[in-house]
């Protein structure tokens, strides 16, 4: 698009809030913005004024824009943030690492609660964490059930009383299930249980230390010696307690370090007081100010993380468009604090150090993977003479024994990168016995056929998509291709064997140094897909047969093979688990745990 005609269009913007869509010469999306005005803060891109390096970089590589107009500046900050997830544009600063981390759940909203871990944060209980830096949840809900003894299955409560399992002979459970504790009795040991995850480690650990001394005198050394373990891991917690903070304190402390090029955010998390631990991010700076990047990832990281009722930090950003976000998202505002001295102010400095440390000696790391990532993605185009940048690549691949339980898999990478988010999984549906070409076909008729509907907000369209196979592969794709009229999305395959790579714009295969970066990614997406499907089928695999196999052993009836794959789903995980484990399944006995034991064991 010329200059003359994004100068008209820049005549047209509107004075309302929205989110803003620059687009490269491909069209691909290069970055998204938000803006309380759209026309004053997308005409402050094109003035002559001298702008960072990272600014002028994509000024320059704008060939289009659009723009989204919304009711608020709030839902601006959402659209865009929704936006940059779809596109992962070059110049917005990315959360790469979206990950969850660990909380401990008790169910306060069931007659007889029970604790858990999850990594997914609901209004159906209270949650404790999350837990980072060497805390593991496990360890820590193994002691709440050994000292209160509440309990951790998900067996259902009914007027009937079931069997005790071996966790209540183990005095690990108080067997609600059995009728053998009042509601009144248990509502008090889990009240307990609540304020010993919420820091009170007392009550706790002289419990332990009785028990521990009492296995000792008993001669039970091994067991006094899981006892000790579970006492130093309470005193490393109590080691945590920040004494000076408040115990109502839920607070995210905040770090920012950019040097222009790349980025680190440091985030130290502490809940009631107690330092939960902490967690490094680099990435490649964004084209916004230090502002609009920290607001823009911050937005990102509380998506899938509870906000908390605190935040730290020093790097300035609209406070109040957050805080408003804050409450559209978890129906409560936010506090912001900028400290000057005190508790707060000394974590933000160890903040601060810990982002600059890491952003020092990431730079080299970020560098080389950059290397193996955008710039292999960019020689690709170059090498297979591809009509675009493959930012979003798709590869699929098919698994099945002797035609049984047929899965496709599709793994995305964006940017060289993979992007488990995107992953999606098939199964095969219209293909009898093992016909890999037309289970292949298959796959790709389906997903290719919700292009251009309302599924491509799921399904974003592709530049590149990657077949595992030769020239037949490519064929059995190519009549996708023609069949569905798609003459905009790159296809190659590549061939295992000698690793050679087929395009449609040649006969002859294209060869690759093994040691390229472009080559090596094409491998990574290839054994990713691989992977993805083996998984995919092996676990249904687990399934379909799981049933068969049990009803070779006495005693297991049809009930009991339903709560068997209910409550562990696979025959791996049944054939892995232990006595203990067999027995908190609904109507499994001491004796005929055993006997499933040793079934698996003669197999």
């Amino acid at each position: 698009m010329s200059q003359e005609v994004i100068r008209e269009k820049l005549k047209l913007l509107p004075d309302s809030p929205g989110v803003y869509i620059m687009a490269g010469e491909d069209g691909t999306v290069i970055y998204v913005g938000k803006a309380r005005v759209l026309k004053n803060r997308v005409r402050q891109y094109f003035h002559s004024s001298e702008k960072p390096f990272k600014v002028q970089a994509m000024v320059e590589a704008i060939a289009d824009f659009s723009y989204i107009v919304t009711p608020s500046e709030v839902d601006a900050l959402a659209l865009e943030n929704t936006l940059i997830k779809k596109y992962k544009p070059k110049y917005n600063i990315l959360l790469k690492d979206d990950k969850t981390y660990p909380y401990i759940k008790v169910s306060t909203h069931e007659e007889f609660p029970r604790i858990s871990v999850t990594r997914r944060v609901k209004k159906d209980g209270r949650y404790f964490g999350p837990f980072m830096g060497g805390i593991s949840c496990k360890e820590v809900v193994d002691v709440a059930v050994k000292v209160y003894n509440i309990r951790s299955c998900g067996v259902s409560i009914g007027a009937k009383p079931k069997k005790p399992c071996l966790e209540h002979h183990l005095g690990r459970c108080l067997a609600p299930c059995a009728h053998l504790v009042s509601q009144e009795e248990y509502a008090a040991r889990v009240e307990k249980t609540l304020a010993f995850l919420g820091g009170d480690y007392e009550e706790a650990q002289t419990i332990l230390e009785e028990k521990m001394k009492e296995l000792a005198e008993n001669e039970e050394f091994e067991l006094a010696l899981d006892y000790r373990n579970k006492i130093r891991m309470l005193a490393k917690l109590g080691e945590r307690r920040i004494t000076s903070m408040p115990r109502d304190v839920d607070a995210d402390i905040w770090a920012y370090a950019s040097n222009g090029i790349y980025a680190a955010l440091s985030l130290l998390v502490t809940r009631r007081g107690v330092m939960q631990g902490s967690a490094n991010f680099s990435m490649d700076a964004g084209a916004g100010d230090d502002a609009e990047s920290l607001t823009s990832f911050l937005t990102q990281y509380y998506t899938n993380n509870p906000i908390p009722h605190e935040l730290v930090l020093e790097t300035p950003f609209d406070d109040e468009l957050f805080t408003a976000y804050c409450r559209k998202k978890e129906g409560r505002g936010v506090e912001i604090t900028r400290p000057k001295f005190g508790i707060r102010r000394e974590l933000l400095d160890m903040g601060m150090r810990n982002a600059a440390e890491y952003l020092e000696k990431s730079v080299s790391a970020i560098a080389h993977k950059n290397d193996m990532t955008v710039a292999a993605c960019e020689r690709l185009k170059t090498v297979l003479g591809l009509s675009r940048y493959p930012k979003r690549m798709e590869c699929y691949d098919i698994s099945d024994i002797s035609g049984v339980d047929k899965v496709g898999s599709m793994v995305v990478f964006t940017d060289g990168e993979a992007d488990k988010y995107e992953y999606r999984r098939f199964r095969i549906r219209t293909v009898e016995g093992a016909d890999d070409f037309a289970s292949l076909r298959e796959v790709l008729l389906r997903r290719l056929a919700k292009l251009g509907t309302d599924e491509e907000v799921r399904f974003p369209r592709p530049e590149l998509i990657v077949i595992d196979g030769g020239k037949g592969q490519l064929s059995a794709v190519k009549g996708v291709f023609d069949e569905l009229g798609i003459t905009d999305i790159d296809l190659i395959s590549l061939a295992k064997q000698e690793e050679e790579v087929y395009t449609l714009s040649s006969d002859e295969s294209v060869r690759m140094d093994r040691r390229d970066y472009a080559l090596r990614v094409l491998q990574r997406i290839r054994d990713e897909a691989h992977r993805f499907a083996i998984t995919y089928f092996r676990n249904l695999h687990s399934k379909r047969n799981l049933s068969s196999v049990l009803e070779e052993i006495d005693g297991v009836g049809k009930k009991k093979r339903a709560a068997l794959l209910e409550r562990f789903g696979t025959i791996d995980r049944i054939m892995r688990a232990d006595i203990s484990e067999l027995m908190q399944t609904e109507g499994i006995g001491e004796e005929l745990a055993r006997k499933i034991k040793r079934h698996f064991e003669e197999l």
